[in-house]
């Protein structure tokens, strides 16, 4: 048996310039980190050599081909595993469509146990080049790059996104006590809408070229936050930064905000968080906003219908948490 444990994400600046069509333009930028709310991916042999797996669904098959669920067909083509195996996926989080980056974490999290079951040790780097080779070159979901290398590497991170297809990743130096006092500043509220990215994101894809001098400005936030976050020690800015950059996303597409966002995000504001943003694509999920610790009461109560969905953030990128592999015992 083999259980992988692969975060879930936020973004804070610079999402929509890992898209291509602004990459592949000019470099794309984004600032993101870790959190300490997982997916799991629990694979056992079976005896027969039938594939089952279980998630909302249950599916037994006895071809790959077969399997609805598509980010573990291609992630068993990928790692050259053809049959004999029932796989599990567990959540921290309600549903899908949430905005923390749950479809690239289950593909990172799918891979790095695949490869574990067969006793091979991978890369972070092999890790995210996979998943996006996957979710977006083979099942041509119109996304970006940010999810599957935050839930590979971890950590609080700079990924670059250049035109040449490389991506780089640089980690913030931003030390334990630093990191631990600006994410007890950060709050994130359900919004109790589930929604299917691929749909903002496909919009957001056409209106790029319109809109590349906002995005311009949305991937310059990027060394501003981080020039906050590993020199400074009050975090406040990055709160006013947040609110900036959200104002200029929500001119990018209709689709990425509604009026019942709207009003969650302005009673926040008016009870005292200094910004914030829809993770993910927008449209719903989860709002995180940027709140000094002496208004976050006020805050709360302000948003007291809403599920506060408590979170710290997380070193860590996609591992193996266990593994017995029936060779141990040959």
């Amino acid at each position: 048996m083999i259980i992988s444990q692969t975060p879930l994400r936020i973004s804070f600046v610079g999402g929509g310039t890992d898209l291509e069509d602004f990459w592949s333009l000019e470099p794309g930028k984004v600032l993101s980190t870790a959190i300490d709310k997982y997916i799991y991916v629990v694979i056992k042999e079976r005896f027969d050599d039938l594939i089952y797996v279980n998630y909302s669904e249950k599916e037994v098959v006895e071809k790959i081909s077969d399997l609805k669920h598509d980010l573990v067909r291609e992630a068993m083509i990928k790692a050259g595993i053809k049959k004999g195996l029932e796989i599990t996926t567990l959540a921290d989080i309600p549903s899908e469509g949430s905005g923390l980056g749950s479809s690239s974490s289950v593909i990172v999290g799918l891979l790095n146990a695949f490869y574990a079951y067969q006793g091979k040790q991978v890369t972070a780097e092999q890790l995210a080049k996979e998943a996006c080779e996957i979710e977006i070159d083979i099942l041509g979901k119109p996304i970006g790059k940010q999810d599957q290398y935050i839930a590979a590497y971890g950590g609080m991170r700079e990924i670059n996104f250049l035109p040449d297809k490389k991506v780089t990743i640089e980690a913030i130096n931003i030390k334990s006590k630093n990191r631990l006092v600006f994410g007890s500043n950060l709050l994130l509220f359900y919004t109790d809408i589930t929604r299917q990215s691929s749909d903002i994101l496909t919009n957001q894809k056409a209106e790029t070229q319109n809109k590349r001098d906002i995005l311009q400005q949305i991937r310059d936030q990027v060394p501003r936050v981080r020039e906050i976050l590993e020199h400074g020690t009050i975090y406040d800015d990055i709160g006013h930064i947040l609110h900036e950059t959200w104002v200029l996303k929500k001119q990018i597409t209709e689709k990425i905000s509604n009026p019942l966002i709207n009003e969650m995000y302005q009673k926040a504001r008016k009870a005292g968080a200094l910004g914030g943003k829809i993770s993910g694509a927008g449209g719903g999920g989860f709002l995180l906003l940027y709140v000094p610790r002496d208004k976050q009461n006020k805050v709360r109560i302000a948003l007291k219908e809403y599920r506060e969905f408590p979170f710290m953030l997380d070193p860590y990128g996609s591992k193996i948490i266990f593994n017995i592999r029936r060779d141990y015992w040959k």
